[in-house]
C-alpha cells in the first residue's frame, strides 16, 4: 500500500509518516522508506555528516507493525509506544538510503502488542529489536 492507503490506517502525517509503502506478507509487515536528505530529524543530525537518528528508525519500525494490526485501528484508536527491549544498531543510515522494515507480532494481549523487527538498507542490517505498544482510544 502506499502512503495515501497508510493514511487509512494509521494517524500519523507528514512530517511523522515515515513509510513510502508498505505491504503484509505471510504474516510480517515490509515497509519502505527513501531517505531524501531534507527530512526535519537530519537537521543538526549531524552537520556535514547526516544520519538518520535511531529514535527515527525505531519509529518506522512501529509504523510497519501497525499494518498489521489494521482491524483494532478503528475510527478513535490509536497505537502508542509502551516499550523498546534489546534495540542494537548496527550500522548508520543517510540520505539516500532506501530504509527496509521487516516487522511481526510475536504475541499479543490487547490492547497490548509485542513485536520485532529489523531494518535493513541494501541487505545489511541496521537495527534490530523488540518493542512492545498499545492501542488506545483517544
Amino acid at each position: 500500500m502506499n502512503q495515501e492507503e497508510i493514511k487509512k490506517i494509521l494517524p500519523h502525517r507528514e512530517a511523522m509518516l515515515l513509510l513510502d509503502q508498505v505491504e503484509e506478507e505471510n504474516g510480517e509487515a515490509l515497509g519502505q522508506y527513501k531517505v531524501r536528505g531534507d527530512e526535519f530529524f537530519l537537521q543538526g543530525h549531524f552537520p556535514g555528516n547526516p544520519i538518520v537518528p535511531g529514535v527515527i528508525l525505531c519509529e518506522m519500525l512501529a509504523q510497519s507493525a501497525c499494518v498489521l494490526l489494521a482491524a483494532s485501528l478503528t475510527q478513535g484508536r490509536l497505537p502508542v509506544y509502551t516499550g523498546l527491549n534489546n534495540v542494537k544498531f548496527r550500522h548508520p543510515v543517510r540520505p539516500g538510503d532506501t530504509v527496509i522494515t521487516r516487522c511481526r507480532i510475536r504475541r499479543q494481549k490487547p490492547p497490548f502488542y509485542f513485536a520485532e523487527g529489523t531494518v535493513s538498507v541494501d541487505g545489511r542490517i541496521c537495527v534490530t529489536g523488540e518493542f512492545s505498544f498499545a492501542i488506545t482510544g483517544v
